[in-house]
């Protein structure tokens, strides 16, 4: 039961639509179903370091990240603002891409950064875990990381499936469309996360 509960508290934390879903939709039309769901195993590794600070009770840590919410939210936007411009500005490829390995690291690297500088993810697993009972046994916190980790790659493994069904019948006209429309909406998520909280 306790996997289970820590299993819904990642899909919950990894399902909402952000910046992060809008990277790795984008990236499994682009570059197909392996690039979206290592995009997303990077949000998932995150996702898992910060619900390995809730669960162990990492006061400290947790402390200090809230300290520096300020400064975590400005480099996550400025990264944001790059990946967004970025993304606007790419030119679809003539044949459907195929992400080599480092591509593959640079798209895993890039999620788990924009998801470990978000300040409000530690608070969102800290009122969680508040909430939760862990259980008196020592292997109660790894059992809910594990379930968190598990959770949320199975969101993003689920949704790259489901994008990657669409993404023989994209045209490259509509790819430069899905490159703008995704980049606009990565821009204003960088803007929001610059100026939001001042």
């Amino acid at each position: 039961m306790l996997f289970l509960r820590a299993f819904i508290i990642g899909i919950s934390i990894a399902a909402p639509v952000g910046p992060i879903g809008v990277l790795c939709i984008r990236r499994t039309l682009a570059n197909g179903r392996a690039a979206g769901f290592i995009s997303g195993l990077g949000a998932a590794s995150a996702d898992m370091v910060y619900g390995a600070i809730a669960a162990f009770g990492l006061t400290a840590v947790t402390g200090l990240l809230v300290d520096n919410a300020f400064w975590l939210r400005i480099i996550g936007g400025i990264f944001l603002l790059y990946l967004g411009i970025k993304t606007f500005l790419e030119k679809p490829s003539d044949k459907p891409a195929q992400a080599a390995q480092s591509g593959l690291f640079s798209m895993y690297t890039s999620t788990f950064f924009l998801t470990i500088t978000n300040p409000m993810t530690i608070l969102s697993f800290a009122a969680i875990f508040a909430g939760t009972m862990l259980g008196k046994n020592t292997g109660s916190p790894l059992i809910m990381v594990a379930g968190v980790f598990a959770g949320s790659a199975t969101w993003w493994l689920t949704l790259s499936f489901i994008v990657g069904i669409l993404r023989d019948r994209l045209t490259q006209s509509h790819m430069a469309w899905i490159n703008r429309i995704s980049g606009a909406i990565i821009i204003v998520f960088g803007v929001y996360a610059l100026f939001s909280g001042n």
